[in-house]
């Protein structure tokens, strides 16, 4: 079951004209401009349905490395649009509501983050995509949840590492590589949501599922799971899976995807502690297609970056994309 995106529409619409047909209009607009346009899986459906690739962080990199287009249009949050800059910083970069933060890369300040790192200054810093170019340009490699174990294991074992900002996606690399790292106390206010309480009541209800979560999830959490993986490998599972029914302990916009693929599927989403009935990124949900047509239409709001902070940056993107 997936419930309809129009409730989790967190902003007024913008005045746009009702009778506009607007699918129409975005795919005219996007021809006229020489624009692709990419979204993350956790926007709402009606933009997934229309965007010309849909993926996670890595996979979203990977394509605005790639592309040929001459105006990226980056339906997902601040920093996903920010990577795609550093990467083509001759393309107009677009991303329909510039308030689409992250609560991740907001916790992670550049000035505190530079005078932390003075404590470890032999250290190599990973960081998550999940910040702002500015900390990607104090950083030595990039990596997302779909390839942190293999970033975090590139790295010679006889150097320390800092891992930064999510403290829980840490902890999982941790485990799974056997190197112990140096943790900025950061979260996801989506993820750090779920709780081994409320889960194990639904696992109980559900004996027949599998508890399917995202890395970013506390360890409590984690360690009740059938199945961890990044959001691409979470809606790999669920297709590849000869289980029938999965409890989705994620933002719940990869679950229209999920529905896609395994249309005999059930998914039930992990409820949080906060009482919600889903786990909805308010950040991911300020893009609507109101708010895209006018992005394409008006050519704004346009993602601009210091060129000093875009150079430094550069270097540990690249890193991570090398690695596959």
């Amino acid at each position: 079951m997936v419930l309809p995106a129009d409730l989790f529409q967190f902003t007024d619409r913008p005045d746009v004209d009702p009778t506009l047909d607007l699918e129409a209009e975005i795919a005219q607009l996007k021809s006229e401009r020489k624009a692709v346009i990419l979204a993350h899986y956790y926007q709402d459906e009606d933009i997934q349905d229309l965007a010309d690739y849909v993926g996670d962080s890595l996979g979203l990199s990977q394509r605005a490395a790639e592309t040929d287009a001459e105006v990226i249009v980056f339906c997902g949050v601040h920093f996903m649009a920010e990577t795609a800059k550093i990467l083509n910083p001759n393309k107009v970069v677009l991303l329909p509501d510039l308030d689409a933060g992250c609560s991740l890369a907001d916790r992670c300040q550049p000035d505190h983050f530079a005078e932390w790192l003075k404590q470890y200054p032999d250290h190599v810093v990973v960081s998550y995509i999940n910040t702002t170019a500015a900390i990607k340009a104090q950083s030595d490699i990039i990596c997302t949840s779909s390839n942190a174990v293999r970033v975090v294991e590139s790295i010679p074992a006889d150097k320390q590492v800092v891992f930064a900002p999510d403290r829980h996606l840490a902890r999982w690399v941790e485990k799974n590589t056997g190197r112990e790292l140096v943790k900025w106390p950061g979260f996801c206010v989506v993820h750090e949501q779920f709780t081994a309480r409320k889960l194990l009541a639904l696992k109980r209800s559900h004996p027949d599922a599998e508890l399917i979560a995202h890395p970013e999830c506390e360890d409590a959490v984690l360690s009740m799971a059938d199945y961890i993986g990044s959001t691409t490998g979470l809606i790999k599972h669920v297709e590849t899976s000869e289980k029938t029914k999965f409890v989705v302990a994620t933002e719940m916009g990869v679950m229209h995807q999920m529905q896609r693929l395994r249309p005999d599927a059930t998914l039930i989403g992990a409820p949080p502690e906060s009482g919600c009935e889903c786990a909805v990124c308010p950040y991911m949900r300020l893009n609507t297609l109101e708010k895209l047509y006018l992005s394409l239409r008006d050519m704004k709001p346009q993602i601009e970056l210091d060129e000093e902070i875009r150079k430094r940056a550069l270097v540990p993107v690249e890193r991570m994309l090398a690695l596959g």
